[in-house]
């Protein structure tokens, strides 16, 4: 059975850090691309990073470009999302998502499989 399960989400103060982290567990992931996705209160689900196979690529939506990083080692099946200079529009729990096989890396269908969620919130 395939399973993702975030971890490292809390409650910071603007300014500050985190770093989630993913672990796949049920199969190899290391052949395609992952991502991370958020969703706030009241919101669709959201695009925040994508990384390629190897993480040679990656990819963020703008509001995180420059604060954000993904990172994936596919030695452990597992997927970072190191967040920096964090802001109060970022609170939202993020999802884990993977593997996408087709389609477009930015869209919530082309990825198979999701986690749990981790909450993160950033007070101002």
């Amino acid at each position: 059975q395939v399973q993702l399960v975030e971890s490292g989400g809390g409650l910071v103060q603007a300014g500050d850090s985190l770093r989630l982290s993913c672990v796949a567990s049920g199969r190899t992931f290391s052949g395609y691309f992952m991502g991370w996705f958020r969703q706030a209160p009241g919101k669709e689900r959201e695009f925040v990073a994508a990384i390629s196979t190897s993480g040679g690529n990656t990819y963020y939506t703008d509001s995180v470009k420059g604060r954000f990083t993904i990172s994936r080692d596919n030695a452990k099946n597992t997927v970072l999302l190191q967040m920096n200079s964090l802001k109060p529009e970022d609170t939202a729990v993020y999802y884990c998502a993977g593997p996408r096989y087709s389609g477009s890396i930015y869209l919530r269908s082309s990825y198979s499989y999701w986690g749990q969620g981790t909450q993160v919130t950033v007070s101002s």
